[in-house]
């Protein structure tokens, strides 16, 4: 990887500027990426509107990240290693020290940042990200294919596959019905993945 990068910061409030950074090194539990592919997402725009002004340097949003793993910190899993295609969402991988993730509730790490808000994302060539923020991402499917399925696929996959020959923990029974009402990518994918996954 070269010695900078190139990345569309949040200059202030709405806009955006491209820039040119120094390549970071990944911390301990870190990796770096290469980045192939972001997709655009709601959260996107709202990031980018409501972008603190003081935070220095400036947040790169974006979170549907398809990229390969360019250099890994010393405790990184050796699952994770260099080249290989990853996926990060939003959820910019969980602390594992936390009363939540003690009790395995990842999803709701108290130190977890999300990625294009609290910490930088994938609007850039390069990124660093905590590895417990990576899933896998196979090799024949195409980079932008992938990215959105890091966002809305993931909430629209996980509905169908709680919901799908479950019984409603609030009903106490499995409904005849599922009813779901979404824009975007979100309601694209979640007709895709019903059509994957009938219920």
């Amino acid at each position: 990887m070269k010695a900078t990068y190139r990345a569309m910061q949040i200059a202030q409030a709405g806009i955006l500027e491209l820039v040119e950074r120094v390549t970071p090194m990944p911390g301990d539990d870190e990796v770096l990426l290469a980045v192939e592919a972001c997709g655009i997402c709601g959260a996107d725009i709202a990031d980018i509107d409501r972008a603190n002004p003081a935070l220095q340097p400036p947040r790169v949003p974006g979170h549907e990240i398809v990229g390969r793993i360019v250099a890994l910190g010393a405790r990184v899993p050796a699952l994770w290693k260099p080249g290989q295609r990853v996926g990060v969402g939003r959820l910019g991988g969980h602390c594992n020290a936390c009363a939540q993730c003690r009790r395995g509730q990842f999803q709701l790490c108290e130190n977890q940042p999300f990625v294009g808000s609290t910490c930088d994302g994938g609007y850039a060539e390069a990124m660093v990200v905590r590895a417990t923020a990576l899933v896998a991402i196979p090799p024949e499917l195409a980079a932008e294919e992938a990215a959105p399925l890091l966002c809305a696929g993931i909430a629209t996959f996980n509905a169908l596959r709680n919901y799908a020959g479950n019984a409603n923990p609030v009903i106490g029974r499995r409904s005849d019905s599922l009813v779901a009402a979404h824009n975007g990518n979100a309601g694209l994918v979640g007709q895709k993945n019903r059509q994957i996954y009938p219920l």
